[in-house]
């Protein structure tokens, strides 16, 4: 059963979304402040396959507990906000979130994002090569880790699927809609700048030089392409 810890510090709706929740079969806890979601994940190691985190909170706001989050757990993070601004959307999803979803939303909805997210992050691919290598980058698919000069790179289970499929289909420029049908599961309905942020976080992992990517390369109107050094 999927564990959720769901972070939202309106007490009704966060009651109405977990017994939604948990009658379509998840595990749910609640969290009302992002330093109590903070705490159950990293002092008192409470299991979650999936954080559902409002973004408007008190005090710490949702975007800085995905940063925190991020920047010690790969756990899957799926934003819930009231804002439509594509500015808000690009901080948040830069800021480490898998996904996102304007509130006020649908339980079977939501349902079936967590679902698409869990998908994601636990099937099991088929291989093509065993390992990648791109120049200092190293891509080990048996094992599902990455080295860049020898260290090793920590990546979410999105980004590494992201990597994978670059790293499958080297030298080919890769467009946003097919990425996101591939790696994130969606049709023609999603939204692009998934991809985009997620291109951006797995440069600032991947290359030398983020802002002068030699691996990772734009193509403009087209999409991504993964080379060779």
């Amino acid at each position: 059963m999927p564990r959720l810890l769901l972070v939202e510090d309106d007490a009704v709706l966060a009651e109405a979304l977990s017994r939604a929740l948990r009658g379509l079969g998840h595990e749910v806890e609640v969290s009302p402040t992002g330093e109590h979601a903070l705490a159950a994940l990293f002092e008192r190691r409470t299991p979650t396959d999936v954080v559902l985190l409002d973004v408007m909170l008190p005090g710490m706001d949702g975007f800085e507990v995905c940063r925190r989050i991020r920047a010690r757990d790969t756990v899957p993070v799926l934003l819930l906000t009231a804002r439509s601004d594509p500015v808000d959307m690009v901080v948040g999803l830069e800021g480490g979130a898998d996904d996102y979803v304007v509130k006020p939303v649908e339980p079977r909805v939501l349902d079936a994002r967590v679902k698409t997210i869990l998908r994601r992050t636990t099937s099991s691919r088929p291989s093509r090569e065993d390992v990648h290598v791109f120049g200092e980058l190293e891509i080990d698919r048996a094992a599902m880790t990455v080295t860049r000069s020898g260290a090793e790179v920590r990546l979410t289970a999105t980004e590494m699927r992201l990597l994978v499929e670059f790293a499958d289909h080297a030298g080919q420029v890769l467009s946003r809609q097919a990425l996101l049908r591939r790696v994130w599961d969606y049709g023609y309905a999603g939204d692009s700048r998934l991809v985009d942020a997620a291109v951006a976080r797995l440069r600032a992992k991947v290359e030398p030089d983020p802002a002068n990517p030699t691996l990772l390369r734009t193509v403009r109107g087209f999409g991504y392409r993964l080379d060779r050094p």
